[in-house]
């Protein structure tokens, strides 16, 4: 981008003030942006400020803008050299843009700009009578109806150098021209005898539900494939196991929620003849209103009665394979009730850690005293 500079001194004007219409423009413009957001406005009231001063914004009209909206100057003068839309030098009462870019070159826009330099002069420079001036610029938008330039607001497209300068004639004689295609073109439809886009299926929605038909028969075809490979490579992972020797069955189950029938262990067992192990479900069972009658069990529960208030029950001796075991003197069976203190002590090898209050005597290797 090229450097841009304000005009020089000798084409600036000394002063600038808003008018009152300028001034209650800037007030409503104002007013669209939040309290202490102000400094939004600059934009639009630069570009309203450049229309005042004929198409150009002098040095003074950038300061009255910082002014008005309290911002320093050098803020409001770096939005002006940055954007082009705002012209730092004089330019003529109707100003021409004409685009240089690839598609505008191709179709003419370097004759066009040859016109120009005859007409007007250099880039940048005002007619003798102040109507005309005008620069090169980039694209602007109108590739279909190469070549063609930007006037004040207005586009002018498929331009000739001879259409050309009818229009700029028709803006000095009568400040009017038409506007847009100077061949009749409406927007950017073709110029001569249309050949696409005539099938009459693009226009009626038939092309729609084809289309939509289409798409589905590709999705359902894709699911297809993704199940296919997701069996595949489940096949692939159960030979891999089983070349490995794991032949464990495989768990369809594993993960999934699967519906099985509620368990009924009390049930079960009453059905079978077997007796309930909970109290209530034994109750029952024996009750003539159940589906399903329990055996009633008539055994007399044996409970031992109590010789103190607390009971001792010994471990039964069991000789151990092929180790000797000392000849038991007398009865050495144990009775239920009897303290672990009043208990002889085992010759099997097997003795546990004498109580409280008992003896204890390490056994002889062959087992005797």
């Amino acid at each position: 981008m090229a450097v841009r500079r304000l005009a020089p001194e000798a084409v600036q004007p000394k002063d600038f003030v808003f008018t009152q219409s300028m001034e209650d423009w800037a007030k409503a413009q104002i007013a669209k942006y939040p309290e202490g957001r102000q400094m939004s406005a600059v934009v639009p009231l630069l570009w309203h400020v450049q229309g005042e001063c004929g198409g150009w914004l002098p040095k003074a009209a950038i300061e009255a803008v910082a002014e008005r909206l309290a911002m320093p100057y050098m803020r409001v003068l770096e939005v002006a050299t940055f954007y082009t839309m705002f012209n730092l030098e004089p330019v003529g009462r109707y100003f021409i843009q004409c685009c240089g870019t690839t598609p505008c070159a191709l179709r003419g826009a370097n004759d066009l700009m040859a016109f120009l330099g005859e007409r007007v002069g250099p880039q940048k420079t005002v007619s003798a009578d102040g109507n005309f001036s005008w620069l090169e610029v980039e694209c602007m938008g109108a590739c279909c109806n190469a070549p063609m330039v930007q006037i004040n607001n207005d586009y002018y497209e498929d331009l000739t150098p001879e259409t050309l300068g009818k229009v700029m004639d028709d803006l000095a004689a009568t400040n009017e021209a038409k506007a847009g295609s100077q061949i009749g073109r409406s927007g950017s439809e073709p110029f001569e005898a249309v050949t696409t886009l005539q099938d009459a299926t693009l226009f009626d929605g038939s092309r729609i539900g084809a289309w939509r038909q289409r798409f589905e028969e590709e999705a359902k075809a894709a699911e297809a494939k993704a199940a296919e490979a997701k069996a595949q490579a489940e096949k692939t992972s159960t030979d891999a196991r089983v070349a490995e020797g794991d032949t464990r069955p495989a768990k369809p189950d594993a993960g999934r929620p699967i519906e099985r029938p509620v368990t009924n262990a009390e049930g079960q067992r009453a059905a079978s003849g077997q007796e309930p192990t909970r109290p209530d479900a034994r109750a029952g069972a024996s009750s003539t209103d159940k589906a399903t009658v329990a055996k009633n069990d008539t055994r007399e529960e044996s409970r031992p009665s109590p010789q103190s208030d607390k009971s001792f029950v010994g471990t039964p001796v069991k000789p151990e394979d092929d180790r000797p075991v000392a000849e038991a003197k007398g009865d050495t069976t144990k009775e239920a009730g009897t303290p672990p203190s009043a208990e002889p002590p085992r010759r099997d090898g097997s003795e546990s850690k004498p109580s409280t209050g008992g003896t204890y005597e390490k056994p002889s290797e062959t087992g005797e005293k």
